[in-house]
Parts: structure tokens; sequence; C-alpha cells
């Protein structure tokens, strides 16, 4: 039984039933010249896939969500052009519903809630409209020329949990849908929550002025009556000097919060303000000057502040998540934001450092679910790539404790799904890689090593997708960037292959400037020049991550791609060899889908390579 992540449209026609009533033979036409000469070429345009026709609906999947909701727009605009100078009576509309979920997949049939949502949520949908779930909305951002209503949390026939719903805003020519679209999403519900500015002095505490930032952006976007921009989008603004009123137009918000955040000792300074982007008003402003004990009664109160100011009435549930804090050790909390930002550096030695501050952690609050996520993640990593001494079933042991801590935990499914995973369950993982993504579609480690997954098994469409994701959530994220690249080469995709590999490189040369002890980015930064065609950087750049740290696997390995993808056989065959006898198991089913290897899959030494590891 295969299961996968997908983006699921399901359509059907308004009053279908009443329409044959009026006319059987006139509707039947409408409906199909809809379909050939509208649906489908949009569904080809999008790339995606027709599963199965039911009367008067369809349903579809893509591997891309933001391919899913174009396809869906161009139905809907279409639909409306064909629907001027015909009688009111007579109009063909559909509604549609796309949702972002597990789907079994049998004979090239998809089954599951996935599907279920994605029928429920078009039945939902306005005549002539689109509705989405919440991670689908998410996914898409503001890639799209496209605005969302939040319809709120609805209970949908025969789903368990409610499911947030958002209309899909866009300009057509249909009356009965127009009326929607004058429903601006901006309005008095919109916020922003720029980067918190370090005021510390010290770079070093960047990790817990970005953490409050992420924690407030996480406590806001737990209110429904909030428009809350995602972390990604808001992290990309980090640094840059420009005028509340540009940023507030780029990004289509009314509200602006920033802050600065000064730690010295055990006292914590928070400055914080809120602004009105089309007056330019102060709608509000407080500085916090307490002991850093404090920190989360202070993430509450700005909550508390923002939702006063635009008159947001809470939901109890709402209120309960919003007072409810991951721990209330303002110590653990420290260790944990350490040991998240030294985890996603991906080397050895920084997730062993990682793993000590998320013990820390555990030791000063037993009860923190999210330093167990923490731990086993940093297990599951030394374990596949470094083939670390760890027991699977204890690293899946530390997910339970996690999970058990907080059966709601994004990172606790998140960390569950990667260790099943290496555990060559990827049935079980899937499942809980698709609760983490709905719990929270912005998670980091949710998209990127679900992204992993799908790359290891050749499904590279989708890979595209999570790791887009996962380097647009991250902007430090150079490893995902070389990954595209080499996604895209296998896909016959050059032109975008480069470009993720010169963005690879560039995030990766920053990474190495601004830790000149850590090979990781070097060894990154060489691949992705190799993937470029520029031999003189690649090679020098591999050359100085070997003298680096000449013992890590992963550096080995990406001089071997380096090598290949220059077409240096003999050399890449060498550093092969001598890898081999230190390889993981994971690392060595990498091999099988790694366009890095291609110019050198037909050498026999290389096929002798793997077949004596086939008989092992």
């Amino acid at each position: 039984m295969e299961r996968r992540l997908t983006a699921i449209l399901a359509a059907d026609v308004v009053g279908y039933s009443r329409l044959m009533g009026v006319d059987e033979a006139g509707t039947l036409a409408a409906v199909n010249r809809h379909r050939s000469e509208l649906v489908e070429p949009a569904i080809v345009q999008h790339g995606g896939r027709v599963v199965k026709l039911l009367g008067d609906g369809l349903l579809i999947e893509f591997s891309s969500v933001v391919n899913a909701v174009a396809c869906a727009v161009d139905i809907q605009r279409g639909v409306a052009r064909g629907n001027e100078g015909v009688p009111e009576n007579r109009r063909i509309r559909f509604r549609i519903g796309v949702n972002l979920g597990d789907v079994i997949v049998e004979g090239g049939d998809i089954f599951g809630d996935g599907v279920n949502v994605a029928a429920r949520l078009e039945a939902v949908a306005d005549p002539g409209g689109i509705a989405v779930s919440a991670s689908v909305c998410d996914h898409v951002g503001t890639r799209l020329d496209l605005r969302f209503e939040d319809r709120g949390r609805q209970a949908l026939k025969n789903i368990e949990k409610q499911v947030h719903v958002y209309a899909v805003l866009f300009d057509h020519l249909d009356d009965t849908s127009a009326e929607a679209s004058e429903t601006p999403t901006a309005g008095d519900r919109s916020i922003v929550v720029l980067p918190f500015t370090n005021m510390s002095g010290d770079p070093d505490q960047e990790y817990f002025s970005d953490g409050l930032t992420e924690d407030i952006i996480t406590d806001l976007s737990k209110i429904s009556g909030l428009l809350v921009t995602p972390r990604n989008t808001t992290f990309a603004y980090k640094g840059r000097s420009m005028k509340i009123g540009q940023i507030a137009c780029e990004l289509s918000v009314r509200y602006v919060l920033q802050g600065s955040v000064r730690t010295s000792g055990g006292r914590v300074r928070i400055s914080a303000q809120m602004i009105d982007a089309c007056s330019e008003d102060h709608m509000w402003a407080d500085r916090y000057d307490r002991d850093l004990t404090d920190i989360f009664a202070i993430q509450d109160e700005i909550a508390h502040a923002i939702v006063g100011q635009l008159k947001v009435k809470m939901r109890p549930e709402e209120v309960r998540a919003l007072e409810s804090d991951p721990t209330t050790n303002v110590e653990a909390y420290t260790y944990y934001l350490r040991g998240r930002k030294f985890a996603r550096t991906m080397t050895m030695s920084y997730l062993t450092l990682a793993r000590r501050m998320f013990a820390k952690a555990i030791e000063l609050d037993p009860d923190y679910a999210r330093a167990y996520a923490g731990i086993a993640d940093c297990d599951s990593a030394l374990y596949i790539w470094y083939a670390a001494e760890l027991p699977i079933h204890e690293i899946l042991e530390m997910t339970s404790k996690a999970l058990a801590l907080d059966p709601d935990l994004a990172e606790a499914h998140a960390a569950r799904a990667i260790a099943l995973h290496h555990d060559d369950r990827d049935d079980e993982a899937d499942t809980y890689f698709a609760r983490a993504l709905e719990l929270d579609p912005n998670l980091f480690e949710a998209n990127f090593h679900y992204a992993h997954r799908l790359f290891k098994r050749g499904q590279f469409d989708a890979a595209i997708l999570y790791f887009e994701r996962s380097a647009s959530l991250y902007t430090d994220d150079y490893v995902s960037p070389v990954l595209l690249a080499a996604a895209c080469r296998s896909l016959g995709r050059p032109v975008e292959g480069r470009r993720w590999a010169s963005e690879g490189a560039a995030r990766a040369e920053r990474a190495a400037e601004q830790n000149p002890g850590n090979a990781a980015p070097v060894h990154r930064a060489a691949l992705a020049y190799a993937q470029i065609g520029d031999r003189a950087r690649a090679v020098s750049w591999i050359t100085r991550a070997l003298a680096m740290d000449p013992h890590d696997v992963i550096t080995r390995y990406n001089a071997v791609c380096v090598h290949a993808v220059l077409g240096d056989i003999d050399r890449a065959i060498e550093l092969l060899e001598k890898l081999l006898p230190n390889s993981s198991f994971y690392q060595i089913g990498w091999f099988d889908n790694d366009s890095d290897l291609d110019n050198i899959r037909a050498d026999p030494r290389f096929i002798t390579l793997m077949q004596a590891i086939a008989q092992q």
C-alpha cells in the first residue's frame, strides 16, 4: 500500500440536478464543453492528474499545492467568462475545494482523509468560488496574486476534527461570487510581526530575539480572527531597512508589529509597538523591563494587547492555547532555542552540541516536549549520516515521550516521522509527516525532512515542493537549494536547477563566512559550484572542506559528488571506494536516485561497488 502527501482538488457543478431538470441535453453539452475546452487544458497546464470523474464532479491530484490553487482559479475565471450572456438559470458554476493531505494510492485511485476533506471543502465553497484548508493557504502564501478570507474553523460532514477554512478571493466576472471578493482580507485583522532586533550587542544572542519573534507569530496564529503573515515571509525582512508602509503594501497587511530585545544577566528589556500602516499611527506601544523569568508572561501580554487593540473575540479554546506555554522554565527555554539553532547546521559536532542543549533543557524541565523532539531529531541525523550507535527504538521512544507530553505538538509528530522513515517504515512515517504539516505547515523540520524522504525515493516533483518550502522557511538553509538543483536536473529542468544552485552557493558562502570553523557550508558550496559548472571554485571549495573535516562522511560524500558532476570519473570512484566502509545504510540508499552520481553510474567500478554492497 502506497501513501503520499498530495494536493487534492475536488469540484462539482452547482445545482446540477436543477439544471438537468430545466434542460438535460443543453446542460450535458455545456458541462462537457467546459470540461474539454477549459477544465482539462487547465489541469494539463498546471501538471495535474485527473483521478476520476464523479457524475457532475471530478477529483484531481497535484504534486504542487500552488499549481492546484492556480488551476482552480483558472477554471473559475474561465467558467465565469463562459457564462457571459447566458441566462442566470442556465449558467454552469463550479464549487471547488483544495486540500493538502495524506492519501492512500491504489490502482491509480486515491483514498483517505485528505480526499474526504477536499470534498467537504468543495461543499462549503461559494458558487463560483474556491475553499481551501489552512495548510493550502499557508503553502500558497504570497506566491500567487490572490487573497484569502478567513472563514474560521468549521465542522465538516463526517470529518472528525474541525477544519480551518479559507475562501480564495480573486478578480472574476461572475456576479454571484464577485460579492465575496469585495470582502477585504487585509482590513482590520491582518498583521505582520517583523523580526525583533537584537539590542544585546552580542551576535550570539540572535537565537533569543529570533525565538521570541517566532513564538509571538505562533501565538497570534492560534487566533482564528487574525490573519498573521507566516514566519518564512516575515524573516525575509530581517536586517532590511524599509518603510513600514512599503512592507505593509508588499504583504497586503494593515498592521505591523516591530520591536527589540535586550538581555543582560537575569534581566530582559523588550520594546514593542503596533503601527497602522494606512495612517502610520502608533496603535499601541509598550516596554517591558523585567526579570528574564517573565519572558512567557511578556509574550502573552503582547498577544493579548494586539487582540484587544483589534477587538478580536477569541474562542475559549484559543484563549487556552494562547495561555499554554511549552515550558515555564526560562532557562530550559533558552537552552532549547540554542539547541534548535545548532541542530539546523546539520554537522556532527553541531548536532552533538544541539543534543546537549536539548538534554540540559529536559534536565531543567522534565516535561518539556519540544526538547524531547529536538533530541530525537539530533539522534536521527547522527544515526543515519554518521552511523552513530543509537538504537532506532530508543529514538522512537524519545518521540513517544514528546507525543505523550503534547499530542498536538507538530515538532513531535515530525520527529517521529523522521525516525520512522529512517527505520524504513515510510507508510507510518507519512501519516506523522501529514499530521505535523497539518498542525504547522510552516515547520521547517517537517518540510525539510519530508522532502528528503521524497527525494530518496525518486519522487522529485513532490520533493521540489517541500524543499522550496523549507528553503523559504529558513533563509539560512543552504542544503535545500543544492538538493533542489539536483532534483531539477533529474527532471530535465537545467535552467531552474542552475538557478537553485546559484542560490545554494550564495547561502553556503554566507554561512561559511559566519561560521569559519564549520565545513558543512563549504562542501555544499563546492557542490553548488559544480552544478553551475564553475570547476575552479568547485575544486577549491571541496579541497578546503576536506582539509577542514577529512573524516566527516557527508563532506566525503559531497566530494564524490563534486568530482562526479565535473566529470572527474577516476577521482570520484577513488573517493567513493574510500567512503563506502564508513557509510551508513541510509547514505548508501541515497545513491540510487542522486543525479549528482549520474556521470559515474555506467562505470564498471561503480557497478562492482554497488553489487558488492547489495550482497552484504
